[in-house]
C-alpha cells in the first residue's frame, strides 16, 4: 500500500464514522432550530446547489431542504478550493 491509498483509506474511515451522526443530524434537525449543530445557511446559494452546510470534523456537507426531503449535494474535506 502506498502513502496515496493508506491516505485515502483513512479519510473513508473517517466519513464512515461520521456517517450515522450526519444522517441523525439531517433527520431531526436539519434547520437546525434546536441551534445545537454546526450548521449555517449560506448566503447567495440558490437552492439546487447546497443552500445549507453542516460541518463535522474536516468534513464539510452541503444540502437543500426541499420539503421534507434533505438533498446531499456535496461530501468533502474541508480545502482551500472546497467551495471554489
Amino acid at each position: 500500500m502506498n502513502a496515496s491509498s493508506a491516505s485515502s483509506t483513512g479519510v473513508t474511515n473517517e466519513l464512515a464514522a461520521l456517517h450515522a451522526r450526519v444522517r441523525e443530524i439531517l433527520e431531526t434537525d436539519p434547520h437546525n432550530t434546536s441551534r445545537n449543530h454546526p450548521i449555517r445557511k449560506l448566503e447567495g446559494v440558490k437552492p439546487g446547489e447546497g443552500q445549507y452546510r453542516l460541518r463535522l470534523g474536516r468534513f464539510r456537507f452541503r444540502y437543500d431542504i426541499v420539503g421534507k426531503e434533505v438533498w446531499l449535494f456535496y461530501c468533502g474535506l474541508r480545502r482551500e478550493d472546497t467551495y471554489r
